[in-house]
């Protein structure tokens, strides 16, 4: 394993963050990591990300990337928490309720209550309310276990309705109107936010394309809201209005954006861009872009808002319709000062980091 630490050192060194934590569990023979990029609003707070990667170096590079955009988002969405990200690279992810999947969690939960509430897990990459249920059965310093064993459960809906907010903020920003009806949307990815925003999106008259690695999900979908599927491989291609990719990260590249035949790029990935860079290639082709980690801000603003923050309904209804506003307010910026808007969400969240305030 000493072969690893000059990939770790050389990972470490362009990082900005406040504290790394790696245990290599021999037992389950799982690198654990978890970044704690900031604790200026608060506690870390981010997902636990469980992935087979060809080299641990990988799952660290995920944990300090993710950790870091989760400080942006935590700030940007008026949070009181600071950002954390944590993996668990295994050699093969347990099928859900294995014995070997409860094992990982539960060793793995041991190590977060070991940070005393520095870091506050959640669910993410091939993790959920059931795995949060297990990890809370060893820790407090867990957000969003299933309703019966009192967390808020899954944050999706959230995510799904915050990212419509957004996608009519944009379309508003362009067209002058916040209307849906008739506009040709892409959703790139139907799980579990695609899918739930697809039926925000085709309620209120969008014209739905979606798509899918997983052919059969895609038509489940487009079946019920009456969009039309297509191919996956002809995503960036596709004339629409409104881009949403909901799949993979990376998806904004060099490569990619010269293809784009869309007005507005909109979605709930994480890390769209492939690079800083491409944010202004965007804008040089009039594509107004919503920086992912405010638009897809309403899982943590669910679980915080109905885990620690006592929210009713009629709260989170408004503070998921915020993410909206705080979009407008972004794209105004950007226009204003003539920066991007990848450019101008920053600096939101970095006065705010700046201030210590996260309201």
């Amino acid at each position: 394993m000493h072969t690893l630490v000059p990939v770790f050192e050389d990972l470490l060194a362009g990082w900005d963050g406040e504290e790394i934590v790696t245990r290599y569990d021999g037992p389950t023979e799982t690198w654990m990591f978890v970044g704690v990029h900031s604790t200026v609003l608060g506690p870390a707070m981010g997902g636990t990300r469980m992935k087979a990667y060809s080299a641990p170096g990988d799952g660290l590079g995920d944990v300090l990337r993710l950790s870091q955009a989760m400080t942006f988002k935590q700030a940007a969405a008026h949070l009181p928490y600071g950002g954390g990200k944590a993996v668990l690279a295994v050699p093969n992810v347990p099928p859900p309720g294995s014995s070997a999947r409860r094992e990982i969690l539960l060793r793995y939960a041991a190590l977060v209550d070991s940070l005393h509430g520095t870091y506050v897990t959640a669910a993410d990459m091939n993790t959920g309310a059931p795995d949060m249920d297990v990890i809370g059965e060893r820790t407090n310093h867990v957000l969003g276990r299933s309703r019966d064993r009192g967390g808020s459960g899954d944050p999706a809906p959230g995510t799904a309705l915050g990212v419509f907010h957004g996608i009519r903020s944009a379309w508003r920003h362009v067209s002058g109107s916040a209307e849906l009806d008739g506009v040709v949307v892409l959703v790139q990815g139907v799980g579990s936010v695609g899918d739930r925003l697809a039926d925000h999106l085709g309620e209120a008259g969008a014209h739905l394309l979606l798509a899918d690695v997983d052919e059969g999900r895609a038509e489940k979908t487009a079946e019920r809201v009456g969009g039309t599927v297509i191919q996956p491989d002809s995503v960036i291609a596709t004339a629409c209005d409104v881009f949403a990719p909901c799949a993979a990260g990376a998806v904004l590249t060099a490569a990619t954006i010269p293809r784009l035949a869309c007005r507005v790029v909109a979605g709930a990935a994480n890390n769209q861009l492939g690079s800083g860079e491409d944010a202004a290639l965007l804008a040089q082709r009039g594509i107004l872009y919503a920086p992912d980690y405010v638009i897809n801000a309403g899982g943590v603003i669910h679980l915080a808002g109905y885990e620690t923050l006592g929210w009713d309904e009629a709260m989170m209804r408004a503070r998921l319709a915020g993410i909206g506003e705080t979009l407008a307010g972004i794209f105004a910026t950007a226009d204003a000062e003539g920066i991007t808007t990848a450019e101008a969400a920053d600096r939101l969240a970095l006065a705010r980091l700046a201030a210590g305030d996260p309201g």
